[in-house]
């Protein structure tokens, strides 16, 4: 398999491999690199690992964890940006609905803004609920697909009464969900568990205003 056969999940995994060897002295695990590049099963890793053994790139050592020794060196070209899906706007006050995504809509983000991952996707914020979050009117949130939340995240959340979306601080708590707006002017929103539903977390803002 020559370079341009790989894609660009493998490169910048032999990125990521490279890099941490250059930090640490040592290989990274699977688990570590499964993290670090946001791949959702060890088996995918795997299945990009023999790709990059095939090509030449690593050898591995079966049964030990950090088996991976490098065989060649800066050699991968490894793009410097990606993009995500722009699936419309978000609510951060009133709530309003999301939406239908463009095809061809797109955000080009670089690896300094979030690393690249499946499941992210960008909505465009309107309100000023978030706006102690540092997240105004006009802002971009870059997001991670995810149905649950940890309390305090700040998440995109589906309103099934109301059938919208919005974006606040998330709460489980006395046998409720609060969502909390980072606006001191605003109220919170206390709905049952039932009654939302987690979209995802939010990973990233790219400022639009001043």
């Amino acid at each position: 398999m020559m370079e341009g056969q790989l894609s660009d999940r493998q490169r910048e995994m032999f990125a990521f491999i490279e890099a941490f060897v250059e930090e640490n002295g040592y290989p990274p695990t699977y688990e570590e690199i499964r993290v670090a590049l946001g791949i959702s099963t060890k088996s995918l890793v795997h299945h990009h690992m023999d790709a990059l053994e095939g090509a030449g790139y690593l050898a591995r050592m079966p049964n030990t964890p950090r088996g991976i020794r490098l065989l060649r060196s800066k050699t991968l070209h490894v793009p410097k940006t990606f993009r995500v899906p722009k699936l419309g706007r978000i609510a951060a006050g009133v709530p309003i609905s999301v939406g239908d995504p463009d095809p061809d809509d797109y955000i080009e983000l670089t690896r300094d803004i979030v690393a690249e991952q499946d499941g992210l996707y960008a909505l465009q914020v309107s309100g000023n609920s978030m706006i102690d979050a540092l997240v105004n009117d006009g802002d971009i949130v870059i997001l991670k697909h995810q149905n649950e939340a940890r309390n305090g995240e700040m998440v995109a959340v589906w309103l099934h009464e109301h059938e919208e979306t919005t974006l606040k601080r998330f709460y489980r708590e006395n046998g409720h969900v609060r969502l909390q707006p980072a606006n001191p002017t605003m109220p919170a929103m206390i709905v049952h568990p039932s009654a939302v539903q987690v979209q995802g977390r939010v990973v990233a803002v790219i400022r639009q205003s001043p």
